[in-house]
């Protein structure tokens, strides 16, 4: 590839301003526009309640007496439900949005079916709410992060069909013939998670296989849609928001290509770790097992990527909320994934499995890596599409410091009380009821933490409502214009 040609495959390609170019980056966020903004407002909705699930379970895991008059709230039904809204509602709505935008941004072309799609999102959101509702009322499948019961399913899949279908011909149309890193994870993306969750839904719902084969599918599923679903949306996302808001080109083209292909090398055989100790051949286990570790080489590309092409930007975090949230998100992928090595190995998995720890770990990579990366794109993509600031940077920063403060304060107590636990429990001469007792002041931390990214929840979907509903008198100027006048986050605008 000629230096000229690697340049273009490795910054995306909007950065001049003639006329021209801005009048096609305008048809195609007007093109995105509805689409876009329905998973993203419908997604923060489901995020809002799955906020409150969370706060119930939390609670009741220390206060098993709260809401228990309420058999539809009880910890077996809060819980899923709460998984599989922010799963399901807000991290893949959320995920889908910022894809769309992304693909037709890269592509140079307006997104061809945004009514279709918008019916399609409608869909998605029907048979989650139907699914959530029939979690709530017992039809729960006890599959983990596959609850929602099978007259649901069918809803969903059709919905992200004809979603997945419109991107790939997004792709296929378009006018920049260059791909750029993005576009590799996008486009992966789009194809995995379909070939995933057909697979899990066939193999133990439709047609269910026998014995211990079924919990290698589910985690092999439950593992995969983190690291085949949303890694590579969250991964794309980095690598196109990073050098845009900086205005330098990622800093090794070879190094995307490592961290590329290792990832979907090796991402795939990571789900059994978790089954360290159970009645499964070894072989799989080890496999498992080393596959795990062999995930230090995408991660590190990564990381070194990431930061080599931040070094001397450092400074623009304190004015762009895009670039704070995305490196914050950027950093917590690389925490959450050595975490995740340590815990793929035999030693320190006999200490951590089937604690609080691992539910640290999960949040960590869920949360701190891919929402975290999700709220940075939007603070991005949302003025474009709408053409209105974002009216008020004290609520920017309420909802940066509440999640970033609670992720923080759920992640490390819990992790360490984690250990803790899994220290007792290999005592035998330390009593279970003990061990469980021991547990208490995390979960109450870990229910304080809850409140905080609620805070920020709440800041966020306020700024994103007043952004849409209030008229600014300046609002239809052009954003770049108008968040240097205001001085709000000028630095994303380029």
């Amino acid at each position: 590839m000629s230096s000229t040609n690697t340049l273009k495959a490795l910054m995306p390609g909007d950065v001049q301003s003639d006329p021209a170019r801005r009048a096609m980056l305008a048809e195609i966020d007007a093109s995105c526009r509805v689409p876009v903004l329905f998973f993203v407002v419908s997604g923060l909705m489901w995020l809002l309640l799955g906020t409150l699930l969370a706060l119930v379970a939390s609670i009741k895991l220390h206060n098993p007496e709260f809401l228990a008059a309420w058999e539809w709230l009880t910890f077996g039904r809060v819980r899923p439900a709460h998984l599989n809204t922010v799963i399901y509602g807000f991290a893949s709505q959320t995920g889908i949005g910022v894809t769309l935008w992304l693909m037709c941004r890269l592509c140079r072309v307006p997104f061809p079916a945004p009514g279709l799609t918008t019916v399609a999102a409608l869909f998605w959101n029907l048979g989650l709410t139907i699914g959530v509702v029939g979690i709530l009322v017992g039809d729960s499948t006890a599959i983990e992060w596959l609850e929602l019961p099978r007259y649901s399913t069918p809803i969903l899949f059709f919905s992200y069909a004809l979603v997945a279908v419109w991107s790939v011909i997004t792709f296929r149309l378009r006018r920049e013939r260059h791909l750029y890193v993005s576009q590799w994870y996008l486009l992966a993306a789009l194809l995995w998670f379909p070939w995933l969750y057909a697979t899990a839904q066939i193999m133990l719902l439709i047609e269910p296989v026998r014995g211990v084969v079924q919990a290698s599918v589910n985690w092999w599923f439950a593992h995969n849609v983190l690291g085949l679903w949303f890694t590579p949306i969250g991964l794309g996302a980095i690598y196109y928001f990073i050098p845009k808001v900086v205005g330098r080109p990622i800093h090794s083209y070879y190094l995307s290509v490592l961290g590329f292909w290792s990832l979907a090398l090796f991402y795939n055989w990571n789900g059994l770790h978790h089954l360290i100790g159970g009645p499964m051949p070894a072989w799989m286990i080890t496999v498992s097992v080393v596959a795990s570790v062999m995930m230090l080489i995408p991660v590190i590309t990564v990381a070194i990527n990431h930061h080599f092409t931040m070094v001397g930007h450092f400074g623009k975090l304190r004015h762009s909320p895009t670039l704070r949230f995305i490196v914050f998100g950027a950093m917590a992928y690389t925490l959450t994934s050595l975490q995740g090595v340590a815990n793929s190995l035999r030693s320190y998995s006999e200490i951590v499995h089937f604690t609080h720890h691992t539910v640290a770990h999960a949040h960590l990579g869920v949360y701190g890596f891919f929402t975290m990366v999700m709220f940075g794109s939007l603070y991005y993509i949302v003025p474009r599409i709408t053409q209105r600031e974002w009216p008020s940077l004290a609520l920017i920063s309420v909802h940066f410091w509440g999640c970033a403060l609670g992720l923080i304060l759920y992640v490390v107590p819990l992790s360490y009380g984690g250990i803790l636990q899994g220290l007792g429990m290999n005592d035998a001469s330390i009593p279970f009821l003990k061990v469980v007792e021991g547990t208490l002041p995390w979960l109450r931390i870990r229910t304080g933490a809850g409140l905080l990214l609620a805070l920020g929840h709440v800041a966020f979907v306020v700024n994103l409502g007043w952004l849409l509903c209030r008229v600014f008198g300046p609002y239809r100027k052009p954003v770049v214009e108008l968040f240097t006048e205001t001085g709000t986050a000028a630095v994303t605008a380029k």
